[in-house]
């Protein structure tokens, strides 16, 4: 299986992510550069991507943190560092079940400094 390398930056901070090769992470690769507003939720950042893609059938909505995620219901890219509203216990849950695309390289505690509203850049690494 091959590997890609993501960006995402934010004003305080930026972390690199390794995708592994599904449909979803092609498709997201091929719109790259993009640029959207971050929402926050709970431990989760997320945002729009202007991506249109399927539910995998490895979906999964209850991830490890650190997880790179798409949420297809919202065209966005889901990306838990902990709990969230719907967790139970520390788990990271996410909204609905997601399309899983490869994990955070760094401590993805550092999403923990993005804010409602930041500006998010993604990219190839």
């Amino acid at each position: 299986m091959r590997h890609m390398q993501i960006r995402i930056s934010w004003p305080a901070g930026h972390l690199t992510a390794t995708l592994d090769e599904t449909p979803t992470s092609k498709a997201l690769a091929e719109t790259l550069p993009i640029s959207a507003s971050a929402n926050t939720w709970g431990e989760e950042v997320y945002f729009d991507t202007g991506v249109r893609v399927a539910l995998e059938h490895d979906a999964r909505q209850v991830v490890e943190p650190g997880t790179v995620a798409f949420w297809t219901e919202g065209d966005a890219l889901a990306l838990p560092y902990g709990p969230t509203p719907l967790s139970r216990g520390g788990e990271s849950r996410l909204a609905s079940p997601c399309n899983v695309l490869g994990s955070f390289d760094g401590d993805p505690r550092l999403l923990s400094t993005v804010r409602d509203g930041d500006p998010i850049r993604v990219e190839l690494a």
